[in-house]
């Protein structure tokens, strides 16, 4: 295991840069040394599922990305897929069925979606309803229209476990892949952190392990930052054993590696340290 090994699939959030440009966002994300950028409209003051976005902006930010030798290998397609207002959720589906026909004039093949809460104000909050049957059932119905645009364009969808969320941890996203079946254009965003906390991280191989077991075949994309007391951090200021992560993350076939929650003046520092892990796990 190489940093040349890592680097050419090593990524971060575009809106950790917000921009009035994508060309100045490409130029950000070249600056702090990524190769991929993670796309989302809102890095330059945009909706995530670009309503309201024309055809050709599209177009804009795939040419600055190329010019700064950048590759955007998934998009945020985010929404609350079970929010109890139903007129909100079907206007977003339809907004996230078009912008999963765009996706490909970006040149990704991947666009992420949130599993969804009952929480009307926040789609990452958890909620005692997420467990109740409806919920699983308003999801299985605001995928399908999804999954037919992912078919049409010939992309994937990429679900991740979150705490807060109908597919919280790998068992429920095993569930959801099993259901769908193995032709379904949907795969895992793999990102570890979300299934720890400070009172499990001491279990990180274990927890992680058997995430891998179940889901690894199907991992599409993976994630890093890190488990603090208060909740998330960037990589390297919290409590993970990136090393050892590594050490796992070499089951899986090679994918991007997208950072989240760094902070733009600490993004740089984040792309070094995951090299530098990277690398450390061949001597572990």
């Amino acid at each position: 295991m190489t940093t040349a090994d890592l680097a050419p699939r090593l990524g971060i959030f575009a809106r950790t840069f917000r921009r009035d440009s994508p060309v100045e966002v490409a130029a950000a994300v070249a600056g702090a040394g990524y190769a991929l950028a993670h796309w989302n409209f809102a890095a330059v003051g945009q909706p995530t599922l670009a309503a309201g976005v024309s055809d050709t902006r599209f177009a804009e930010v795939r040419e600055a990305f190329d010019a700064a030798g950048l590759a955007i290998p998934s998009v945020s397609g985010t929404f609350n897929v079970i929010h109890p207002d139903t007129a909100l959720r079907a206007r977003q589906t339809d907004q996230a069925v078009r912008l999963i026909a765009l996706v490909g004039e970006l040149g990704a093949d991947v666009v992420t979606l949130c599993t969804g809460t009952r929480d009307p104000d926040n789609m990452w909050r958890a909620h005692p309803g997420n467990t109740d049957p409806s919920a699983w059932t308003d999801l299985r119905r605001t995928l399908d229209p999804l999954l037919e645009a992912a078919r049409d364009a010939g992309i994937r969808l990429g679900v991740e476990p979150e705490h807060g969320n109908v597919v919280r941890d790998a068992v429920t996203a095993a569930r959801l892949l099993g259901e769908l079946g193995d032709d379904a254009p949907i795969g895992i965003v793999l990102d570890p952190a979300n299934l720890l906390s400070p009172q499990t991280v001491a279990q990180q191989e274990q927890v992680v392990g058997e995430a891998i077991d179940l889901l690894g075949a199907r991992v599409l994309g993976l994630q890093a930052k890190d488990v603090v007391p208060s909740g998330y951090s960037a990589a390297g200021a919290g409590l993970m054993d990136y090393p050892a992560l590594f050490t796992q993350l070499g089951r899986l076939a090679p994918v991007p590696l997208i950072v989240q929650d760094a902070d733009e003046d600490d993004a740089a520092r984040v792309h070094a340290d995951l090299l530098r892990w990277y690398a450390k796990a061949e001597n572990r």
